[in-house]
């Protein structure tokens, strides 16, 4: 990284904007990465909740398969573009409602899949614990409906929601 920052310092304006320009054709990643960074857009977290909904509810007609860890990269790619609080408890919160729904939808029984899920929960209300008081309720509303379709999974995954959500209070502090 201390090479790419010497090089980059030797560069004039034209020439950054042309390796921005490069990078931005490059792929996809990278036009999700510099549209959050540089606010561009309608909507900054369509990107990011595209490839959530992609490995959390694929299309099980075309033989798709689900991805953990390439649902919670797009959460991790957006932290890196700008990550501003509300935001990414959003993609948190949508990554669970996303998950949980695919769940109900087919029946899945997949442990792995579920304690993602809850360590997604357990995350995203931490995320909302930082939110001022008046972005709180909405999205806290978002995860207790994902609480409720929870508990007809089994493996303990309503279980914890419900012992996670009653952990944090949301009406002046958490825990």
């Amino acid at each position: 990284m201390t090479e790419v920052k010497a090089r980059v310092g030797d560069f004039d304006r034209t020439g950054l904007i042309g390796v921005i320009q490069n990078l931005y054709a490059a792929s996809k990643d990278n036009q999700a990465f510099l549209h959050a960074r540089f606010a561009l857009g309608d909507d900054e977290l369509k990107p990011y909740k595209a490839t959530i909904d992609r490995w959390l509810w694929p299309d099980m007609f075309k033989n798709q398969d689900t991805s953990v860890a390439k649902a919670k990269k797009a959460i991790s790619d957006y932290k890196k573009a700008i990550g501003q609080p509300e935001c990414l408890a959003e993609l948190m919160v949508y990554y669970c409602e996303r998950a949980a729904g695919f769940s109900d939808d087919i029946g899945l029984q997949d442990e792995g899949y579920f304690d993602a899920l809850v360590r997604m929960f357990e995350q995203a209300l931490k995320a909302i614990d930082a939110l001022p008081m008046d972005r709180r309720p909405a999205m806290t509303a978002r995860l207790d409906a994902v609480r409720q379709i929870s508990n007809n999974f089994g493996y303990g995954v309503g279980d914890d929601m419900d012992y996670l959500l009653a952990e944090y209070r949301f009406d002046g502090g958490s825990r």
